[in-house]
């Protein structure tokens, strides 16, 4: 269950005690070995969100998408085959040519196609990933096409959301998505299908991001300059403080007031929020639809009922952001890091398509002031690195507010020390030791 407001004595962090207070040993966001460490046990044993259905909504659209998380080079292709989603790694099966690129291989692309072509030597495979043609096949030797086809990729599809994992053996997306994922169906998602994006390389380790987003303690000191002066005095001196909190195994989450939409007093807010009706919290006019209305939200979203909610986070690890706001839009989150200290961060904001020009400039100034604030944030961030890479000091104290920073951070560790155990157990693939000692002896 959730915890909600604390009481004057006792704290967030008494409720899950195998989290300690100790302070926390921050070198697996500075330590280039580790990194290497997470690629193969994280990045390539979890479920990862490639984005939405909306995407490739009819049979032959297809997008590529760059994993460097998982290791270099690694790409793959998602495709709509006009039965399901599918997809497989980029690369075609004769010399391994990259199969779908445009001007730069390294460029993620999209488009449609009946058939994917190489453009090395015009094999070609069908969106099911067969291999169906092969330039003059009868120079080849006992070459089966059957034999040859893309390798796939497994993907699953959850309320909309698209994920793949390169781990053949992993458990099904639903059940490792697990509680927070049931308490979080029907959301109206399929409505919400106006979208914006943002996408930047920040110089600082994936998990300083979601550090960043996963406290309020900030929040008064760093984004002071965008409320007013009054509201902005208020907050630096009470501080802020969520509604609740939640750890269901992997994956968390944080409740909180703020949903200013709008204000008690007009005041609070800058020139342009009141001529648009519009800020951080979302456009002020709530969507016509049904299922946003607090007493209609699943029961994972503001689990409290609070009549003061204003958004919910809920981190799916291990890069997997979905937040909810109290006026009826969502955004998600994407962290992929490309090296210890550098990491790509993606945003991407949803809300129902506008019906006039009032409302469609509404939802452009909560997407460009959401900009401003994750700016803030990205720009503290490659400052923390820079110095916490100089290793003066490893161990950082944190607040009960900061809860969740030491959930991620040991959830982290727990999939490198596993994987660790696995390979000093005899495993040179993190599977298991019989696998590889079969594999031996073939070659024997």
């Amino acid at each position: 269950m959730a915890f909600f407001k604390k009481p004057d004595a006792g704290s967030w962090t008494e409720h899950w005690p195998e989290l300690g207070t100790a302070p926390v040993d921050y070198t697996d966001s500075v330590d280039p070995e580790h990194w290497l460490l997470e690629q193969q046990a994280i990045f390539k044993r979890t479920w990862l969100q490639m984005g939405r259905v909306e995407l490739i909504p009819k049979k032959g659209n297809y997008v590529t998408r760059e994993l460097p998380s998982a290791g270099a080079g690694v790409s793959i292709i998602i495709v709509n085959d006009g039965e399901q989603i599918r997809s497989f790694y980029n690369f075609c099966r004769h010399r391994g040519n990259k199969l779908v690129w445009t001007d730069f291989p390294g460029e993620e692309v999209s488009g449609t196609c009946r058939q994917f072509t190489c453009k090395y030597h015009a094999w070609r495979y069908s969106l099911k990933g067969d291999l169906t043609f092969i330039q003059q096949e009868g120079e080849f030797f006992d070459v089966d096409k059957a034999d040859y086809g893309l390798v796939s990729v497994r993907c699953e599809v959850w309320e909309g959301f698209i994920f793949v994992n390169l781990d053949d053996d992993a458990a099904p997306l639903r059940e490792y998505l697990g509680e927070f994922a049931e308490g979080l169906e029907g959301y109206p998602y399929h409505e919400m299908t106006e979208h914006y994006s943002y996408r930047s390389e920040i110089n600082a380790n994936w998990k300083l991001f979601i550090d960043a987003f996963t406290e309020f303690y900030h929040a008064p000191i760093l984004h002071m300059k965008q409320a007013e002066k009054e509201e902005a005095e208020k907050l630096a001196k009470f501080g802020f403080e969520a509604l609740a909190y939640d750890i269901k195994g992997d994956h968390s989450m944080v409740s909180s007031w703020g949903g200013m939409s709008p204000p008690k007093d007009i005041n609070m807010v800058k020139p342009i929020e009141q001529i648009l009706h519009s800020g951080l919290f979302g456009p002020w006019d709530r969507p016509d639809i049904d299922g946003i209305q607090v007493d209609e939200l699943p029961p994972a979203i503001n689990p409290g009922r609070h009549k003061s909610w204003g958004t919910d986070s809920f981190e799916f690890f291990p890069n997997f952001t979905l937040l909810f706001w109290a006026p009826g839009w969502y955004l998600t989150y994407n962290y992929w890091p490309t090296a210890v200290n550098k990491h790509i961060f993606e945003a991407d904001l949803y809300f129902v398509p506008p019906k006039n020009l009032r409302e469609r400039l509404s939802q452009e100034l909560a997407a460009v002031t959401f900009k401003e604030y994750a700016f803030q944030d990205a720009n503290t961030l490659e400052a923390t690195q820079t110095q916490i890479g100089t290793r003066i000091v490893k161990d950082f104290p944190l607040c009960d507010q900061e809860i969740l920073l030491r959930h991620l951070h040991m959830t982290a560790h727990q999939y490198v020390d596993r994987y660790k155990a696995e390979l000093a157990n005899g495993s040179q693939n993190g599977k298991h030791a019989a696998t590889t000692d079969v594999k031996d002896a073939a070659r024997v």
